[in-house]
């Protein structure tokens, strides 16, 4: 077998090594356009984890590798005159070119050939090879060729950075938040090897701007940068080695594979400095295309085996990154922050480090943030510990008269069981349940204000006596038997109303017994729905009284909060989102006329709702759509409900047209409850695939929200907020005197299984490479 490898960074030339170890016979030469000892930056950074897959899978490389590392255990975060140092996370540096020097003696160990200042921009010449790498970094000439197949996507990131080095020896990977005359600059840095650390400063395009930066070379940009952080610098140098100031390209391609030519490492995808995960995913790369090869029948089949196995993890890896880079590039958002909440932010951006996997190995650090989330707590009003203080999720809150005992919340959830709008038994238990079983807000699902404003004919709805009664007999069970507060949610379904019950088809439109469906414009959801009739001003007077009769039933029924509906593409929504809001009038075009009517619906309400009950407000942050709402649109539209008089906003996202395309995963519609909260400085209910409390506690603490809604957990489970309760000991949890004794025995229960759990993964966590070389370095105890 032949095979060329164009690049020799870690990508090319570890791959290089497990295709040779592979297959002895094998021809492999790898070609670099830069001379053998040429390199471009200074550290490289692994954790752990990773050197674990080394070690695996090419035993002399890893033991040379590791010969050369400096090891630490800390992450220090530098702000406001404050460090935070948080450890047991296990990472190692060395320097980039004795990784490149080691990587190659390896290679030349097993018989690959070197060939060094050769420049290929033609894959013609290796006709005869079988199997063609092409690893040649972040700006492959191959990728861009063959845009076309490969259909990369290059989002080029608004932040600046430079790498650099220093003499300034470190004892943990430390970041330095610095605010300048300027702005904020940010500084990345870590050890290599003795006297030598890795420097990336970063900063946002227009405190670049104000500090001057632009236009200077490499010498007078680390001038400036050693200016702002020579404090810190402590009179070492600033290194340059094409320390130019850039912006990251997030990379991304469709395909990774052309015939027999295979793109690997940067080439392919690239992932934000701030993870470190750039050298670790192009080795990894390496180690995946090799697995492949071994277990495919042929080439062709290993590659397709390599890129469909490869591209999950990959892709989680840079959904990581950025989350990360997004924190970094807003980092302002949080500068007036509690400087233990921030590092706490720092170390949980990426969502890979949670509340509770941090306190086991940072207990002291989480006992701090439990203790500024209290005094923060008790700055509001609340006689809450601040020495022995409970964690954030079982912390009161407060909004306007209505306090909370617990921020988890029942998310509201539509439950299609209503009949002719009236909520029946299924309700009764389904809301009280979750009321008795702890959680500190209840929602209702979207009751609708008419008939017409239903979604399906099972919603439930408030429009007439009966349900009136209905849902008094609710709220009156909840107030009767919890320490929960319930909050009314209204709506109406605009464009998406008349459809099937969510089992029988989610949206889709009723065969018959349908009715006739209104929305900003006359848009149909799916092509063959119903096109609704475009709402003029009669029926928006129309619909504006439904909304106001509706809310005053439930003031009437007892509510502790009111919410308006205006996400999902329903009514209201359908007005603010310019995808479904095609109208040529005052109530179309530019934001603030898109949101003139749902704004006169929530000051109606505001206007018959009692003025020490709060309001709340869902919309869709972003309506995961070209040309949509964003999240910088969504603290518009946060700021202006704020001025009418909303106390939260209920952040979710998308649902507004069929074609859109969430990226799920963990929380991930937190960052944007996240940017409203703190860019518009309201207060904030999070939701979406949020599942356990340790997320919840998690999300409160770093500062991403004030409220944590959770919806399918609440629906297999009724006492989730009792279970987190007794696992975190919050003994004040509210339980009705008839199932005391189950709370007493989950308390005892949940407190051994804690302590059990915490000794288990401590005794299994293998010792970090830092740890083992600490005790490997300690002089023998005198006998």
């Amino acid at each position: 077998m032949k095979v060329a490898i164009i690049g020799g960074g870690p990508a090319g030339l570890y791959a290089a090594i497990l295709l040779k170890k592979q297959r002895p016979s094998a021809d492999i030469t790898v070609y670099e356009r830069n001379r053998a000892d040429d390199t471009f930056g200074f550290g490289v950074v692994f954790s752990d984890a990773t050197l674990d897959n080394f070690e695996k899978h090419d035993l002399p490389s890893y033991r040379r590798i590791t010969q050369e590392f400096a090891y630490w255990d800390d992450i220090a975060v530098h702000f406001r005159g404050t460090v935070h140092r948080v450890g047991g996370n296990g990472f190692c540096g060395c320097s980039r070119q004795k990784l490149l020097l080691i990587l190659q003696e390896r290679a030349r160990e097993l018989g690959v050939v070197l060939q060094f200042e050769v420049d290929i921009d033609d894959e013609s010449r290796f006709a005869d090879a079988d199997l063609i790498l092409l690893a040649d970094g972040v700006n492959s000439r191959f990728r861009e060729k063959y845009a076309e197949h490969f259909q990369p996507e290059v989002d080029l990131r608004a932040n600046k950075f430079a790498w650099m080095g220093s003499t300034r020896p470190l004892d943990a990977f430390t970041f330095i938040f610095q605010e300048t005359e300027w702005g904020p600059f940010i500084a990345h840095a870590y050890q290599y090897e003795a006297g030598h650390s890795t420097w990336i400063f970063e900063t946002d395009p227009e405190t670049f701007e104000r500090a001057g930066l632009t236009g200077l070379n490499e010498t007078q940009s680390a001038a400036r940068m050693a200016e702002i952080f020579g404090w810190f610098l402590d009179g070492h140098k600033l290194l340059t080695n094409r320390s130019m100031w850039r912006n990251f390209p997030m990379i991304r391609s469709k395909r990774w594979v052309k015939g027999n030519m295979v793109l690997l490492g940067d080439a392919k995808a690239s992932a934000h400095f701030s993870i470190g995960s750039g050298t670790k995913l192009a080795m990894e790369d390496a180690i995946a295309l090799a697995e492949a090869m071994a277990k495919a029948p042929d080439i062709k089949a290993a590659l397709d085996v390599y890129e469909h196995g490869r591209r999950e993890e990959v892709e989680k890896t840079q959904h990581a990154a950025d989350v990360s880079l997004v924190w970094f590039e807003h980092v302002d958002r949080f500068w007036d922050f509690d400087p233990v909440q921030f590092a706490f932010g720092v170390m949980t951006r990426s969502k890979a480090i949670t509340y509770d996997n941090l306190k086991l190995r940072a207990p002291d650090f989480v006992a701090e943030v439990e203790k500024s989330f209290a005094r923060q707590v008790r700055s509001n009003g609340f006689d809450v510990s601040t020495d022995e203080p409970i964690v954030p999720l079982f912390q009161p809150f407060r909004l306007r008269e209505m306090e909370v005992p617990n921020r988890a919340v029942m998310s509201p959830m539509c439950m299609y069981s209503a009949k002719e709008g009236v909520p029946g038994d299924f309700h009764l238990v389904h809301y009280g349940s979750r009321a008795i079983g702890g959680a500190g807000l209840i929602f209702t699902e979207m009751t609708c204000v008419s008939r017409e404003a239903r979604i399906t004919p099972g919603c439930a709805g408030l429009w007439n006596d009966e349900q009136e009664t209905a849902w008094r007999r609710i709220v009156d069970f909840v107030h009767g038997n919890s320490a929960a507060r319930i909050c009314l949610q209204l709506g109406h379904a605009g464009r998406k109303g008349a459809t099937k019950l969510m089992w029988d088809g989610i949206d889709r439109p009723l065969d018959e017994g349908g009715w006739d469906v209104v929305s900003a414009s006359p848009l149909p959801y799916f092509p063959d729905s119903q096109v609704p009739r475009e709402l003029d001003r009669a029926g928006m007077n129309t619909v504006r009284d439904s909304f106001v009769a509706a809310a005053e039933r439930g003031e009437r029924c007892g509510f502790d909060m009111l919410e308006l509906h205006c996400a999902h593409g329903y009514l209201l929504a359908s007005f603010i989102s310019p995808l479904t809001n095609t109208r040529t009038d005052e109530y179309g075009g530019s934001l603030e006329n898109r949101l003139r009517f749902p704004i006169e619906i929530f000051e109606a309400l505001r206007a018959v709702w009692p003025k020490h009950k709060p309001m709340s407000v869902r919309i869709s942050a972003t309506d995961w759509a070209d040309g949509g709402v964003t999240g910088d649109d969504a603290v518009a539209i946060a700021r202006a409900f704020a001025e009418a008089g909303v106390d939260l906003v209920d952040v979710s996202t998308g649902q507004t047209v069929r074609d859109g395309q969430p990226v799920y995963g963990r929380m991930f519609q937190t960052p944007f409850s996240d940017q409203v909260r703190n860019e518009a400085r309201v207060a904030t209910m999070c939701v979406g695939n949020i599942t356990t409390a340790d997320q919840a506690n998690t999300i409160l603490a770093a500062g991403r929200a004030d409220l944590v809604a959770l919806g399918r957990p609440h629906l297999v489970d009724p006492f989730f907020t009792m279970k987190a309760a007794a696992w975190y000991g919050a003994d004040d949890a509210f339980c009705p005197p008839q199932y005391l004794p189950g709370k007493d025995q989950i308390f005892r229960n949940s407190a051994r299984d804690r302590q059990d759990l915490e000794e288990l993964r401590i005794k299994a966590k293998p010792k970090t490479r830092a740890e083992l070389k600490a005790e490997a370095t300690k002089p023998l105890a005198a006998e």
